[in-house]
């Protein structure tokens, strides 16, 4: 995603406690610098400033970032030489978005025991069963019409 003229990163938005992607194809790539380090701190005040070298690649300079949960993210390029990239002095800054909650869940999930089936319950079912069988079977049995299995091993 493109958010700004030669600066690109590899999620749609920034998002709080997760990991950026920064591709730079500025000016200090433009005019060949051989090093280009990013220099980026968090929130208004610019805290837990960090300077870090970009692995130079043909598409750019690039460098993962591990995101805070501050309100913003604000870099500038430099290359070592005093020259720097920073946006005619405005400095690159870009809103950090919460962790959405929607889809976090807050109920507990353990395993519930399955209720045991009550033994009156089973004994319905055998009963059932006994029934059924006596009702299908019995009326061949007094009428004939039953076969049984004969044994041909004797």
């Amino acid at each position: 995603m493109e958010l700004t003229k030669n600066i690109f990163f590899n999620t749609d938005k920034l998002v709080a406690n997760s990991t950026v992607k920064v591709s730079y194809t500025g000016k200090l790539f433009q005019d060949k610098a051989d090093e280009v380090f990013i220099h980026y701190g968090f929130g208004p005040t610019w805290e837990n400033l960090t300077d870090v070298k970009m692995e130079k690649t043909d598409l750019g300079f690039q460098v993962e970032i591990t995101l805070d949960d501050s309100v913003s993210l604000n870099f500038c390029f430099n290359d070592g030489q005093d020259n720097w990239d920073n946006n005619d002095n405005s400095n690159y800054t870009f809103e950090i978005e919460e962790l959405p909650t929607a889809l976090t869940l807050t109920e507990d999930l353990t395993l519930t025991p399955r209720p045991r089936l009550r033994r009156t319950y089973i004994w319905s079912k055998k009963i059932r069963i006994a029934v059924y069988k006596i009702i299908t079977y019995l009326p061949k049995l007094i009428s004939g019409n039953y076969k049984r299995k004969v044994n041909n091993d004797q």
